[in-house]
């Protein structure tokens, strides 16, 4: 192993001795100054995620969440320069650390969390004018074949857990107690004005917008949504869709 990866192993586990070949210009012992330096790196990164998943440390406590978020940072180090990139896999961590198996929900809580952090940071689109999509819908013919594309901020996910509802429980706006932890939900995360904004949306429209994003025709989308769900009403959904901002372009069949 070369210095440098020496280094780098040695910064973030705490078992590791001072890299050798080290010295302090001042005279100080290089293991002290290396553990302060050490310690301070470990720190940001636990911080980081932290900041990332507030409502996973609130759900298991401070003192857990750091000793938790500790053993991820020794065994997935950071791998891009950009801070707010670090733990994008640490819902699978989670879902995978035995301590954690009391709260089987707290693995899509954190995939929550993430997809908020991944829409504040998405790039920017301008939202198609309602006139134009009610032009469009105004063309029967060609309206089965349209294609709708969405915000790049969006995101979807399907959970086994009432994940909107922990998630609200922690922003002031849901009761804990009246949470029924073994209802699913699917949550909708979406950036609008400048806001990331989760919302609890049925399997239907759930369905519905996943197939949009995969490029599916306005009448496939319909016909998967109603499929998931035969209450699905596709109004509804465009209008969500369309109050947040969400479609950014439309397509008709010939230009796809």
């Amino acid at each position: 192993m070369n210095t440098q990866a020496s280094f780098a192993s040695a910064l973030l586990d705490p078992d590791q001795p001072c890299p050798a070949g080290l010295y302090c210009g001042n005279g100080a012992d290089p293991a002290s100054r290396f553990a302060v330096y050490r310690n301070n790196v470990q720190s940001s990164l636990i911080n980081a995620l932290a900041d990332a998943y507030p409502v996973v440390a609130q759900l298991v406590g401070d003192e857990f969440f750091r000793a938790m978020a500790a053993l991820y940072v020794r065994r997935f180090p950071p791998t891009s320069a950009v801070l707010s990139d670090y733990g994008h896999d640490f819902a699978d961590f989670i879902g995978g650390f035995p301590p954690a198996t009391s709260l089987p929900y707290l693995a899509d809580v954190a995939r929550l969390e993430r997809l908020r952090v991944s829409a504040y940071h998405a790039a920017d689109a301008c939202p198609v004018q309602p006139q134009q999509i009610a032009a469009a819908m105004a063309e029967p013919a060609s309206l089965g074949q349209l294609r709708l594309e969405l915000h790049p901020s969006l995101g979807l996910l399907e959970s086994a857990h009432p994940v909107v509802a922990l998630w609200a429980a922690h922003q002031g706006d849901g009761d804990w107690q009246a949470i029924d932890l073994q209802q699913g939900q699917n949550a909708l995360v979406l950036r609008h004005d400048l806001e990331v904004e989760v919302f609890a949306i049925d399997a239907g429209v759930a369905c519905f917008i996943h197939s949009l994003r995969h490029s599916q025709p306005l009448q496939v989308a319909v016909a998967n949504a109603l499929a998931a769900d035969p209450a699905f009403e596709p109004s509804q959904a465009l209008a969500l869709l369309i109050g947040r901002g969400a479609i950014t372009r439309l397509s008709p069949h010939s230009e796809v």
